[in-house]
């Protein structure tokens, strides 16, 4: 019997999983062979060649497939390009470490922005990563109440000490509008940066939001082992419920300390009554915030449970002192704070519904490692996740997060025939963050290849320097005056 033949018995005998005509007739610009395809949503998990064409997978096969080019992925899993809801740091190495994390898509949806329409025009063309942005509370209400732009508002700022009045949050209604017509794809609510926000002008923003079905990503108000943090959850579930408001708690076990478990059991508690509420959490026991915003104002160790020691200079390593942390106080900059214990943490990374977000910062090891410490602590070391649950965690909960908004999501976060070619191989054995508070900068290892688009950004645990496949993720920009539709 011909070679030829005994092929086409073996193409018809085992399928094309998901293919159709077309895919069984065409050649494939990359061929991914033989690596461990985990699809999240599908529970699919084995042995397959996936075939690309251009941007999307044309077929998934436990058959040969043939390619212009190809990736040999034995040994290695084939999971969804990992998709980081919570990212502020967007300088180039911070993108580079980014990718060699084995992250697809970036978003800063905590803080956003006040100009979705300048951000995005700043990136086109020219990012390796996808990436989208919010409409931000904070630099809206910034702009509005008169303060000068920065990342967060300082102590003492306008934006964080003064109630708005009726005219000033009417301002911020319209900009926050003007954002998600500008393609904006959530709303940012940094609420512990603006202690002085009343809930009634949360609530009208929540409604904006509601009624373009773009989530609300916040930062809840306090924090602490006081019940601070729960009672904070409870006020705004409320305000979220009351609105019709989707509803994101941003790195959830930050601070929670003791109060994790009863954090936790509101989520599942809001879910199981229908309201739509999810949340996200990072590796790391410790935070990093600007030292000049609020957080820190007058009883901040007591607020946080912390003393001066329990802080540690970004830049330096250095553990402050109270005469060291008034000087940086004045200056400004960007502080780690060691407020967390390993066992809160371990519960917000198993619960099975809280995504992974890194809140990317330079300066802090959750820049550069958060996916792989996951992978690697949390899941092959053994500490209770496995590792479907742990992609799901970082892939398909993420776009899910955001398809109410962005249709396009509901083709990220999956390996399925039609879906974007953003994906991630990595080593199960040896892939593990090395950044670490001292040395935050220090790329994983055991990411051996990163697609973008189809276009591989990282080659063998390298970079690929030229490489700048990314692309917006934005909801429809509207006309002006245009109605959006349900």
């Amino acid at each position: 019997m011909k070679q030829s033949t005994i092929a086409l018995i073996l193409i018809v005998s085992l399928g094309l999983s998901g293919t159709d005509n077309r895919a069984r007739a065409a050649d494939y610009d990359l061929v991914i062979h033989r690596g461990r395809v985990i699809d999240p949503q599908t529970g699919l998990d084995g042995i397959r060649d996936i075939g690309i064409v251009g941007n999307e997978i044309i077929a998934i096969s436990e058959a040969i497939l043939h390619g212009s080019k190809d990736i040999d992925a034995s040994g290695l899993v084939v999971a969804p390009g990992f998709i980081d809801l919570h990212q502020h740091a967007w300088d180039d190495e911070s993108i580079r470490l980014k990718a060699l994390d084995g992250v697809t898509s970036i978003l800063e949806l905590e803080v956003g922005t006040a100009d979705v329409e300048t951000w995005y025009r700043e990136r086109e063309g020219v990012s390796r990563l996808h990436h989208g942005v919010s409409i931000g509370h904070i630099p809206v209400r910034m702009e509005v109440m008169g303060d000068p732009p920065d990342f967060l508002p300082p102590s003492g700022s306008l934006a964080s000490t003064q109630a708005a009045a009726p005219n000033q949050i009417e301002a911020m209604s319209a900009k926050i509008s003007r954002g998600l017509d500008d393609g904006a794809v959530a709303v940012g609510f940094g609420l512990a940066y603006t202690p002085a926000a009343t809930d009634s002008e949360i609530l009208e923003l929540f409604r904006i939001a509601a009624s373009r079905n773009a989530s609300c990503h916040v930062h809840l108000r306090r924090r602490g082992e006081n019940g601070s943090g729960p009672l904070a959850a409870i006020d705004t579930a409320r305000m979220a419920a009351t609105a019709g408001a989707s509803l994101h708690l941003v790195h959830l076990q930050a601070g929670a300390k003791s109060t994790m478990p009863e954090l936790l059991r509101l989520v599942d508690a809001w879910q199981a009554a229908g309201q739509d509420v999810t949340g996200e959490a990072y590796p790391w026991t410790a935070g990093m915030t600007d030292i000049q915003s609020a957080i820190f104002a007058d009883g901040f160790q007591q607020r946080l449970g912390i003393s001066y020691s329990d802080l540690q200079w970004g830049s330096t390593g250095q553990r402050l002192t109270e005469e060291s942390f008034r000087h940086y106080r004045t200056l400004g900059g960007l502080v780690i704070v060691h407020n967390n214990t390993p066992a809160a943490v371990s519960l917000a990374i198993n619960h099975p519904k809280l995504m992974i977000a890194s809140d990317g910062l330079k300066g802090h090891p959750r820049n550069a490692g958060t996916y792989a410490r996951v992978l690697g602590r949390y899941v092959r070391e053994s500490d209770g996740l496995e590792l479907m649950p742990a992609l799901k965690k970082m892939c398909l909960l993420p776009a899910q997060r955001l398809e109410g908004c962005v249709k396009s999501m509901r083709r990220k976060g999956r390996i399925q025939v039609g879906c974007d070619a953003d994906l991630t191989l990595f080593d199960p054995e040896t892939i593990s963050e090395q950044a670490t508070y001292e040395e935050p900068s220090l790329p994983s290892q055991g990411i051996e290849w990163v697609l973008v688009n189809g276009t591989p950004i990282v080659h063998r645990g390298e970079l690929v320097e030229d490489a700048r496949p990314g692309r917006a993720i934005r909801a429809v920009k509207l006309p002006s005056g245009a109605i959006p539709s349900p």
